[in-house]
This record gives C-alpha cells, structure tokens and sequence, in this order.
C-alpha cells in the first residue's frame, strides 16, 4: 500500500506542476498579444510628446538666451546662424556635426540648435550644404517642428561666421517615407539646380511608430541661393 501511496503523490505533484506551468504560459500569451494589439492600435497616431527617433529623454530643452546666441561664435568660413522668418526661427545656432555610431547624420543636444553637416557645403563656396534639426525633445517642440510649412519661394537665411549673409530660396519640400530616406540622401546632397549653391534642411516628421521608435517620414528642405 504505501507504495501506492507514494505513486499517487508523485502523480499529483506531477500533474500541479503541468497546471501550473499551463496556467503561467497562458498568462504570458495574453500579456504578449495584448501588447502587440495595443501598439497596432496606436500605431500612425500622432505621439503626444514631440519625441524624435534619436532623442533620447536627456535632450537639451532649455532655450538658449539672446546673450548666449550673440556669444556663439565659428570660423569665418562656416555657418553661423540660421533664420526662417516664416517658422519663427531666428539666428538659430549651427553646430557642426558628423556622423553617429550608426552612420547616420548627427543632430545636436539642443533641440532649438541645428547640425550642419561637416562634410557638406560651406556657405558662398558654391556646394551643398545639409542641416539637420529636431523635431522635438520630450515635452517641447524643435526648431524643426514647423519644417513643413515652408514652401516655394520662401527664404532662408544662413549667416556666415565673418557675419556675411546668404538668402536661399526654397524650391522643394518634400515629406518621403522613412524607408525610402536613406537613397533619398544622394539627391538631398546635391542641388535641384545644377550648378547652384544650395542649402537641404532635413527632420523628422510624419506618423509615430511606437513599435520602431521612430517617425515613420522624413522632411527634405530643398533651397537654392538667390543671386544679388
């Protein structure tokens, strides 16, 4: 008898074991599928807070003062400052960049500063020059925020670091998907006239990817100078 006993015991632990285990791996099926249902649901919404992909939640958003702006200062031959009357934007700073870990271009810390890209254009010189800004950081809106507003003929102003200043008129805004930005490059690199100075503003835009982290567009700012 009692090694029957001892028989049915193991039996039943055997058997509070698999109900166990069934019940935790059913518990984690509907926390999963909850999830995944939750962002599909969110997913293309507009993100609350103006969060771009490579913000992280340490951005900058304190708003330099007029002091701190006049203060900046870059070698003559490099942009200085940027302003676009029509979005509010007045001698924005312009720090150069590079590019990040991931080879993509860099933004600066400072969501109302924008990044000129090192290995563009300089202003005057006859290339193409890329600049780069936020969206937005975590509770504040980027000096690029408003980007696709601009349209044709609108002006934009880069003002060199020996003070000289550079009107470029817009001639292109396009909004292209985010799988389709990367080959966009090669044309944002370049002027829409040939053999004219231009200037690409570039930012993130469009729908919130919860699952990717990430708008889902970016906005391509294409302007050429204006001749005296």
């Amino acid at each position: 008898m009692s090694l029957k006993i001892r028989g049915w015991r193991k039996i039943a632990t055997w058997v509070f074991w698999a109900v166990l285990g069934l019940f935790i791996l059913i518990f984690l099926i509907r926390v999963v599928s909850f999830e995944n249902s939750y962002y599909d649901e969110k997913e293309g919404s507009e993100r609350a807070a103006a969060v771009q992909n490579d913000a992280p939640d340490d951005l900058d958003e304190t708003e330099p003062t007029e002091e701190v702006v006049e203060q900046y200062n870059v070698p003559p031959d490099r942009p200085r400052y940027l302003t676009v009357e029509k979005l509010g934007i007045k001698n924005a700073r312009v720090l150069a960049m590079g590019v990040n870990t991931r080879g993509e271009l860099d933004t600066p810390n400072n969501i109302f500063d924008v990044g000129w890209y090192n290995g563009s254009g300089k202003p005057g010189q006859g290339g193409t020059m890329i600049i780069d800004g936020h969206n937005g950081g975590p509770t504040k809106q980027g000096v690029f925020k408003r980007l696709p507003e601009l349209s044709y003929g609108d002006i934009l102003k880069v003002e060199r670091g020996d003070g000289v200043i550079f009107n470029y008129k817009v001639v292109e805004n396009n909004e292209i998907s985010l799988s389709d930005s990367d080959n966009y490059m090669a044309t944002a690199a370049n002027s829409p006239e040939e053999g004219v100075e231009s200037l690409t503003l570039i930012s993130c835009t469009g729908e919130w990817s919860q699952q990717r982290q990430t708008y889902l567009s970016r906005q391509f700012v294409r302007a050429v100078i204006v001749q005296d």
